[in-house]
């Protein structure tokens, strides 16, 4: 039996030698980056189905890619928490009580808004793998903080290329 007190039902109780502590503390992190990660994937694909102007196929095609890879993340961390004896997100109610992004319900963003909206929401996102990353190091979690090793430079990449995108002409600003 797991060491958990974090409410998890007896027939999905997992074993781990993480106090229960330790258990609540990381989950409570994933669980967060989790729900930023269903935000960010649903915000990414938002923008992919609307974008328009004379770099739509780059634009559509970032954007899906980078949706793509985003909804790749969230088994992985929703199983990380199962394996370490916590509950995960159940529903869409959830991730909105959890997800710190902001949704973008707007009829109309200009495409350079959306990447720039999209890489700071990026931003925020590494910054929260960074937090999370020393809760889990907190915790000797290491295959945790691992797998957020790999978010984290996969979050910078997709930050980096939306800077790209939004870069001037001849310039350096964004």
């Amino acid at each position: 039996m797991s060491k958990t007190k974090n409410a998890v039902s007896a027939e999905l109780d997992t074993p781990t030698d993480l106090d229960s502590a330790a258990v609540t503390k990381v989950s409570a992190a994933l669980n967060t980056l989790l729900a930023d990660a269903f935000a960010l994937y649903l915000k990414t694909k938002n923008f992919h189905w609307h974008v328009s102007g004379r770099h739509f196929r780059d634009y559509h095609v970032l954007l899906d890619e980078q949706s793509t890879q985003i909804l790749g993340s969230t088994d992985q961390l929703a199983e990380r928490v199962r394996k370490i004896g916590g509950n995960t997100i159940r529903s869409i109610g959830h991730i909105a009580k959890l997800q710190t992004l902001e949704d973008n319900d707007e009829k109309f963003v200009p495409p350079r808004e959306m990447l720039r909206e999209l890489m700071e929401d990026n931003k925020k996102v590494a910054a929260a793998m960074r937090k999370a990353h020393k809760v889990c190091d907190d915790a000797e979690d290491v295959a945790s903080a691992s797998i957020l090793e790999v978010f984290i430079d996969e979050t910078e990449r997709r930050t980096w290329f939306l800077f790209e995108a939004t870069r001037q002409e001849g310039g350096n600003e964004a």
